[in-house]
């Protein structure tokens, strides 16, 4: 059996490398246009902008961002159900 305090020591420094991970994703950005549209998101996936023909689409940015946000989730809450079968 391991050590329950190394695999805690384990887990941390995994948890600190992934937050160093995350704040290097968040000042990446990603512009790219096709067309008449330009998107820019985050290494986060976070959209920054949405615009058609030049116009900023607040409501796409927002609407885009929701979307993204269900799928973390749902993908966060299938990653707990297969931690918990290990």
């Amino acid at each position: 059996m391991q050590n329950p305090f190394k695999m805690l020591g384990d887990l941390n420094a995994m948890r600190k490398q992934a937050m160093q991970i995350q704040s290097m994703l968040e000042k990446e950005e990603f512009d790219v246009s096709v067309g008449n549209v330009r998107v820019v998101i985050t290494g986060n996936q976070n959209v920054k902008l949405v615009e058609v023909d030049g116009e900023r689409q607040q409501n796409l940015e927002r609407a885009f961002n929701e979307a993204i946000k269900k799928s973390q989730h749902a993908a966060a809450g299938k990653l707990q159900e297969l931690a918990k079968g290990m």
